[in-house]
């Protein structure tokens, strides 16, 4: 009862707030309201100054990096490939959105410890990934650019982290036959894992871009990524029993204490901008238009004219718009030229020996007796 009674005593107010403030008068925005300035257009295509659309594309090196097996072993590097695409949305100068889709294949390698080891070898894995993600980008040439900084902008440090869903295949294998092969055939280790819930994966990186153009630009990055599985790296299933030593099966997910195999991919990409607009808003520094403005203000006030036509009853109002040319010397005036008569009275206080109250002219604006 209480709520309602306060609801019915505000709407009116509020009602009426708006009203008085509302731009309303050709119609053509009833929603716009604003301090008083009438000067709004809608916001739409045509009055956007910046493009804030692209795509990119990229690949490189993939390589297991923190995991069981590893594609770092004894002082050499198993190479593996990365290939993204992301649809990118900038939101602010310092930050956006992308949607990225990314594939790539690790290799890696690893050996059991005591006996075990001794029998199987060195095992190898491979593992093919599918990943789509989405990831914030935080644009930090932007967002701790010095407010005195006057240099072009062309080099871009940017920030990524997301998370996202994928799914993978893995194979291992490795010399011991007895565990491993359907004799005389030797049979890996296959892992399937489908994009699900379990497959929530998190990454963050860094890049460094250059503005080639308005359409283009280049990129260096690097993503690290954690898979949260321990059998993204092929090296075998990840239930309790299988970090038994006591049971049958592969025990190289015991190698690490870790329970998230987890990768690294560095990539050399492209992007394109979309769009009609001769700027990105990725690449728009606010501050260098605010000293692109002072500076033609400043210069602009260097040709300035004051006062063309003069002064010529040197009231201190110049005839471009004074609206009494003639003001008797030493009358005070007001903004456009007129000299002051404070009680109205048609004798200006030049004159008036009574400023403050009316009188006739005959009596030099003071009241008779």
């Amino acid at each position: 009862m209480k709520l309602g009674l306060l609801l019915l005593a505000i709407l009116p107010i509020a009602a009426y707030a708006q009203d008085s403030t509302a731009v309303n008068s050709s119609g053509e925005y009833p929603n716009t309201f604003s301090s008083g300035s009438a000067n709004v257009q809608r916001f739409d295509n045509k009055a956007r100054r910046f493009n804030d659309w692209s795509i990119s594309v990229g690949g490189g090196a993939a390589f297991m990096a923190h995991s069981d097996l590893t594609s770092f072993y004894d002082k050499k590097v198993n190479w593996g490939y990365n290939a993204y695409v992301s649809i990118d949305k900038q939101i602010t100068h310092v930050f956006g959105l992308s949607l990225i889709y990314q594939r790539g294949e690790t290799k890696q390698k690893a050996m059991l410890g005591g006996a075990a080891g001794a029998a199987a070898g060195v095992g190898t894995a491979t593992t093919k990934y599918n990943q789509l993600a989405l990831m914030g980008d935080v644009n930090f040439s932007n967002l701790l650019r010095r407010v005195d900084n006057h240099s072009p902008y062309r080099w871009a440090f940017h920030g990524y982290a997301g998370l996202g869903f994928m799914g993978y295949d893995t194979s291992l294998h490795d010399g011991n036959e007895f565990r491993w092969s359907d004799s005389p055939k030797r049979v890996p280790l296959f892992i399937k894992q489908d994009f699900d819930i379990n497959s929530l994966f998190y990454q963050f990186g860094v890049g460094l871009k250059y503005n080639v153009s308005k359409l283009i630009d280049i990129e260096a990055r690097t993503m690290y990524i954690i898979s949260g599985d321990d059998e993204f790296d092929g090296g075998g299933w990840a239930e309790a029993n299988d970090y038994d030593p006591a049971t049958a099966g592969s025990k190289y997910n015991m190698i690490s204490d870790s329970r998230s195999d987890n990768a690294w991919t560095v990539n050399l990409g492209i992007t394109f901008k979309l769009g009609k607009n001769p700027s990105h808003l990725a690449w728009h520094d606010p501050l260098q238009e605010a000293y692109y403005r002072t500076s033609v203000l400043e210069n602009a006030s260097q040709d300035l004219v004051v006062c063309e036509k003069g002064d010529a009853d040197n009231d201190g109002v110049c005839d471009d718009w004074d609206r009494q040319l003639d003001t008797p010397a030493g009358a005070r005036v007001d903004g456009a030229g007129v000299a002051l008569d404070m009680d109205l009275d048609g004798v200006i206080d030049l004159y008036d020996k009574c400023v403050t109250v009316p009188g006739p002219v005959e009596n030099n604006g003071c009241p008779t007796k």
